[in-house]
């Protein structure tokens, strides 16, 4: 399937806001690794970094000087997939997901921890009831592991396991009061 209305390559990048873009420098280059590839300063006194994520696609980083304090539980999510309410407000973003290899993610995980970085347990979404596992079974599309960064962003490492097709779009989506709107004539 492809998009017939805009030529869209993927994501370009994702700008987020960081408190301390010294400590984000550190954390995306040391910790993960990505390339530092752009650096901006904006007149007010503000930084706009980029961070090499691989296929042309990059993360980025503002900082402003007088910026609002982050609120857990409303613009960032509050825990780890798996271990606690990871809901946050409309119009937030919730997490940032990059895709890695299937057969290095032990490693990767393996990796992270030894960095120091605090990981949630192993989450294999899948298509039961609850829509996750802790062991890999045929109904498995995606493996997970969930971390923060140093300004509390939830990231994680997404594995495809299976590739994703028509019967894997079941479900209507409901308005915001959670119903299923009836079927609108056209």
């Amino acid at each position: 399937m492809t998009n017939t209305e805009f030529e869209l390559g993927g994501l370009c990048h994702l700008a987020l806001v960081c408190q301390d873009m010294q400590r984000t420098v550190e954390f995306y280059t040391e910790v993960l690794g990505m390339r530092l590839a752009k650096t901006v300063e904006i007149p007010d006194g503000g930084q706009h970094f980029f961070f090499d994520m691989g296929g042309g696609q990059f993360l980025a980083f503002f900082w402003f000087r007088d910026a609002p304090e982050r609120a857990p539980g409303v613009a960032s999510a509050s825990a780890l997939p798996g271990v606690g309410d990871i809901r946050t407000a409309h119009a937030s973003m919730n997490h940032v997901a990059f895709k890695i290899p299937a057969d290095r993610f032990e490693e990767y995980k393996a990796k992270l921890e030894a960095k120091g970085v605090v990981t949630g347990p192993v989450l294999n979404h899948d298509d039961s009831e609850r829509g996750v596992s802790m062991e890999m079974n045929e109904g498995t599309y995606v493996r997970s592991m969930y971390f923060f960064d140093p300004d509390g962003i939830l990231l994680e490492f997404a594995a495809w396991t299976r590739e994703l097709n028509e019967d894997d779009v079941r479900h209507p989506a409901v308005d915001r009061f959670g119903v299923v709107p009836a079927a609108r004539p056209r």
